[in-house]
């Protein structure tokens, strides 16, 4: 059933018959439900919940361009609605980078960050070059030559799946957070983190995972035979496994 969270600031859904030790942030695109498969079974004693962040499933977009850091701030009123101890946050893609964040600006909140999928450096030989006539008529854009109006039609042409599949601010949201840089959040973060990766990710390869493990001092990596990017659906009981949600103590 969706629940609604911080004053109907968010909406999604909690699991379990105990106080949530468990956020999970989805992807792009994606909401609360691809975690149904991991946290819809726990036992008892055991509590998690999984929210839309803004923009996507049944929670309203932001009013302006957000950064990861500012879906951070975002959802600090939801950590406060849950309170009942450190989480342990779970971030997939999109919501592995909010996740992040999030860590950086309460880690005295977050017990521990699992990390799926997330793009947290670049791809190995940078980022995938547009096709030369994009690139091209980007030049003659900046150069007065080209309007927007066709520049709009190119984006929408040549742009990713994601791109355009969005508009309005979330296309702006989009823009913005691809274009972020994690480098010093992982090399300064204080929080335990756990990588669980697809072995088959296309959309962010294995070697991004095994880079920021290195970043953060070797943290750990669990690599999962035969899943892809989307690893809360591919293989729900892999990440489960990582999580672990404990029970939570009740008064005597």
């Amino acid at each position: 059933m969706l629940k609604s969270f911080a004053g109907g600031r968010f909406y999604g859904r909690t699991w379990g018959d105990a106080p949530p030790t468990v956020l999970a942030l989805h992807g792009w695109r994606r909401d609360h439900r691809d975690f149904e498969a991991a946290f819809g079974t726990l036992e008892p004693g055991q509590g998690a919940a999984a929210v839309d962040l803004p923009g996507f499933g049944a929670t309203p977009p932001p009013d302006e361009a957000w950064g990861s850091e500012d879906y951070a701030e975002a959802l600090l009123p939801v950590l406060d609605e849950l309170a009942g101890g450190p989480l342990v946050v779970v971030g997939h893609s999109f919501g592995g980078r909010v996740a992040l964040r999030l860590a950086r600006t309460a880690p005295e909140r977050i017990e521990r960050l699992v990390l799926t999928g997330v793009p947290l450096l670049p791809r190995a030989g940078g980022p995938r070059r547009p096709p030369a006539a994009f690139r091209l008529a980007r030049r003659l854009h900046r150069m007065g030559l080209v309007g927007e109006k066709r520049m709009d039609a190119l984006r929408d042409r040549y742009g990713s799946a994601d791109y355009r599949a969005s508009s309005g601010v979330m296309r702006a949201v989009l823009v913005r957070s691809v274009s972020e840089s994690y480098e010093e959040d992982l090399a300064a973060l204080t929080v335990p983190v756990t990588l669980v990766w697809g072995e088959r990710d296309t959309d962010v390869p294995l070697d991004v995972a095994r880079r920021a493990s290195d970043l953060l001092g070797g943290a750990p990596l669990v690599v999962v035979p035969g899943a892809g990017h989307l690893l809360p659906t591919d293989a729900p009981d892999a990440l489960r496994s990582q999580v672990a949600p404990g029970p939570t103590a009740r008064p005597a």
